[in-house]
């Protein structure tokens, strides 16, 4: 209980760590996000929306990196920043670029797959009414992509929901060094570590705000698309 007591009082306080750590957090978060839609989203789009040959392969394959385990992940984007890699030139490793460069590596699949699966449904009824009045095939990939906008913002907020939780390929990449690639995910390891349990509490405090917030507008979408 006491735990709780100082968690509250640290997140209503004046604690700059805390408020770099939300800050460095949600910024990673979002520009990832805002990176594997601008990537995931279409590439989901011409899988679920294209008769093609080898689509089931191409189908397992994004399945397959779907549930790419973060540390492997994390390990892969390692070894193309560090000094010996083809990218070590650029010295991005421990720092939020290669923070979001791996975070995207992650998101992206998660945001090809279900944008296919959702724009399979509807694609076969779109493209035979466009097929009839001679819509062309990019007009045909809006109709898709304007019918399941709710389900289709749903996928951003489950990436944006992976990227915040995620914790196994930030700490690889980015060595949670304090006030510049330290994010929730692991400074609730290390505080926890430490015994710093009032610390840790209030970033899952602030952790569990912002994944209840985004798992009850992926649900409101849901609904709405549902009606």
């Amino acid at each position: 209980m006491d735990g709780i007591i100082k968690a509250l009082s640290l997140l209503f306080g004046e604690n700059p760590e805390l408020r770099q750590i939300i800050g460095v957090t949600l910024r990673m978060s979002v520009i990832s996000t805002t990176i594997s839609s601008g990537l995931g989203i279409p590439l989901g789009v011409l899988i679920g929306s294209k008769e093609f040959k080898g689509k089931h392969w191409v189908q397992r394959f994004t399945n397959t990196l779907m549930g790419l385990p973060p540390v492997v992940g994390g390990l892969a984007v390692f070894l193309l920043l560090s000094r010996s890699g083809p990218l070590g030139t650029l010295k991005l490793l421990y720092s939020v670029t290669a923070m979001v460069i791996a975070q995207v590596v992650l998101i992206t699949p998660i945001m090809t797959g279900l944008t296919a699966t959702i724009i399979s449904i509807p694609a076969p009824r779109i493209r035979e009414t466009a097929q009839g009045v001679g819509i062309s095939a990019w007009r045909q990939m809006w109709l898709m992509i304007y019918e399941c906008r709710s389900q289709l913002i749903s996928t951003i907020l489950v990436g944006f929901g992976r990227a915040i939780a995620e914790v196994g390929a930030v700490q690889i990449v980015g060595g949670n060094v304090q006030y510049k690639t330290r994010v929730m995910t692991t400074a609730i390891m290390m505080q926890t570590n430490m015994g710093q349990f009032h610390f840790a509490i209030a970033l899952g405090i602030v952790l569990l705000t912002i994944s209840f917030g985004i798992n009850a507008l992926v649900h409101f979408l849901e609904s709405r698309g549902r009606t």
